[in-house]
């Protein structure tokens, strides 16, 4: 297996993950900014394990450090509005919305990176915006609300891959990793008193099985599965890794569909949309491989 090969299997396995986290935003009785909260403090404790936070400030510029916890914070959003969608909508329709964190990218990736437009990467991208209004088609009103805040996370999901796959070489990966979470926990605690609303501890207090899901939303769901993601971004491109990441809806939907019967919510026209995405995220790596031929011939 070559190193671009490993690469797909980390991303693929790191989707995966990401797809359930979906699954365990819905069942978790908090609002969307406790469920986030403790999903990066567990995940920031987690990594204390595995890194010396020592070591890393004293071998990493304050310059690289405020750079990284600015992607931090962007991730840290992307994570409010992806959980505000869930529970404005349902699992299923977030995780379609993340699917056209590709077509940010296409329009994304040539401008932060400098690179050339790729017309192919631009089609596949467009390819996404008919799917979606096939998706959102037959939905009900008040699962509409949940649109524009999933694409609000799908851009913010654009542009963090973008940003991580032009810095990722100046660092090493858990020590970024742990600079973008943590610094996301610090921005959110921010805004915590902000959304209080006289709530007390039960705005952020989890009961029962939150806890349980909290740890593995926090450990498997989050440390491991950016630490796969951001390794793969060291060989595929940030369009390749997002277009990949097109395959949670695929997944989490499934997941959906078994454990909380979201398909009931669903029409035809839906799946007919979830078929597109799936058509432009598996010819990706063929018409790569055709044009580079092209190139080397």
């Amino acid at each position: 297996m070559n190193p671009e090969q490993k690469a797909y299997l980390s991303l693929h396995i790191a989707v995966l993950l990401f797809g359930f986290t979906a699954i365990l935003g819905d069942v978790i009785q908090l609002a969307a900014l406790p469920i986030v909260w403790w999903r990066l403090l567990i995940t920031s404790l987690s990594l204390l394990f595995i890194i010396n936070v020592i070591k890393l400030f004293r071998q990493t510029s304050g310059r690289r450090i405020a750079l990284f916890a600015g992607i931090g914070v962007i991730v840290g959003l992307h994570w409010l509005t992806f959980y505000g969608a869930i529970k404005l909508s349902n699992a299923s329709i977030t995780l379609v919305c993340m699917a056209t964190a590709s077509f940010f990218t296409s329009l994304i990736e040539p401008i932060i990176l400098k690179q050339r437009f790729n017309w192919h990467e631009g089609v596949l991208g467009v390819i996404i915006v008919p799917a979606m209004v096939l998706i959102v088609s037959d939905l009900s009103p008040e699962l509409m609300w949940g649109i524009p805040v999933g694409l609000t996370s799908a851009f913010l999901a654009a542009l963090f891959s973008t940003l991580n796959k032009k810095y990722i070489h100046h660092g090493k990966i858990l020590r970024i990793t742990y600079i973008e979470l943590t610094s996301a926990l610090l921005f959110l605690t921010l805004l915590l008193p902000f959304f209080w609303q006289g709530e007390g501890m039960d705005f952020i207090r989890p009961v029962g099985m939150d806890w349980v899901y909290l740890l593995i939303l926090g450990v498997l769901c989050t440390t491991l599965a950016f630490v796969l993601s951001l390794n793969a971004l060291k060989e595929i491109s940030a369009f390749a890794s997002s277009l990949t990441i097109n395959l949670e809806p695929v997944y989490g939907i499934a997941l959906a569909a078994v454990l909380l019967g979201d398909h009931q919510e669903l029409s035809p026209s839906f799946y007919w949309g979830v078929g597109i995405i799936l058509l432009a995220v598996f010819s990706y790596p063929y018409i790569n491989r055709i044009l580079r031929k092209r190139q080397l011939s």
